[in-house]
């Protein structure tokens, strides 16, 4: 029957044009060869190669198996390189999800650099902002959680990929902007402008707001960081925002922002943690994406 080194010896035949260097190509020896060619001589009851013309000639038959060779060996190659990757763990499969919003600004380009090292790894992340993010994750339902507040659950470990500042943002306009000092009574009667995430889950209320017992006067939510800033800057409201976003916008001229020296002489200042499922942080493309996370955080930290 047919085999698969049957179509290697023809391509290498016609690549080569005699049986003596097909044969070193191959790592055979010219016998080896002409009794393969015997065998396809025997099963499809014509020559399919004449051997005896320089280069070698091709029957129709010939052809055909050649046309084969063409178009399953190619698929073949293919598949042995992707079960070897499979086997060493160079694809597969990561599913993101955040209690930041904002954490896209740098994670995307993060992720951009990865797919050059791996690109066989699908990236994808949760569909929504779950309310029970950590017990998700355990159970599977995502692989990797960028968050602020890690939770010691079993089978899960959190890498620290940065610290930063949760900053006041004000209109340029804002009282508060002339200030010496701000305290959370100033904060009292305005309106906070937020993402739409548990309170609790929001830096200025459960590290400014909740433990002074205080409440904004109203909150306005949105899902756009751009819209956020477009409400500060027009006077809707107050927000807080982490210092690599704020840093963008108060460049720019649209807000300026404020330490939270209510809260600490050094603001209101929290690190950003990345958590995963110990069981899965062998795999070499997941060991490949910690590897990068912790490049990024040194990066970071000697920018900072």
């Amino acid at each position: 029957m047919l085999e698969i080194r049957h179509l290697k010896t023809l391509l290498a035949l016609r690549e080569h044009g005699s049986l003596v260097a097909a044969a070193g190509d191959l790592c055979l020896t010219p016998s080896a060869i002409s009794h393969q060619l015997k065998e396809l001589d025997h099963w499809y009851g014509v020559e399919v190669v004449n051997r005896r013309s320089r280069p070698v000639q091709f029957s129709s038959v010939g052809q055909r198996l050649l046309k084969l060779a063409d178009d399953i060996l190619p698929q073949i190659h293919l598949t042995h390189s992707d079960i070897t990757r499979i086997i060493h763990g160079q694809t597969g499969r990561i599913i993101f999800a955040s209690e930041c919003h904002s954490c896209f600004d740098w994670l995307m380009p993060l992720l951009n650099q990865y797919r050059h090292q791996y690109p066989d790894v699908d990236l994808d992340f949760a569909p929504a902002f779950e309310s029970n993010p950590h017990e998700l994750l355990q159970n599977g339902e995502f692989d990797v959680l960028i968050t602020a507040d890690p939770i010691e659950l079993k089978g899960i470990e959190y890498f620290a990929i940065f610290e930063y500042e949760s900053r006041l943002v004000l209109s340029n306009t804002h009282a508060l902007v002339r200030a010496q000092q701000i305290a959370v009574q100033d904060l009292a009667n305005e309106t906070l402008v937020t993402y739409p995430v548990d309170k609790h889950r929001l830096d200025i209320m459960s590290h400014l707001f909740i433990p002074a017992k205080i409440q904004p006067k109203s909150v306005r939510t949105t899902d756009l960081t751009q819209m956020l800033i477009q409400l500060v800057a027009s006077g809707r409201g107050i927000a807080a925002l982490p210092d690599w976003v704020v840093n963008e916008y108060e460049q720019k001229g649209w807000v300026t922002s404020r330490r939270l020296t209510c809260v600490s002489p050094q603001g209101l200042r929290r690190t950003l943690y990345a958590g995963y499922r110990t069981e899965g942080k062998d795999k070499s493309y997941f060991e490949g994406f910690l590897k990068q996370l912790e490049k990024f955080s040194k990066k970071r930290v000697q920018y900072y």
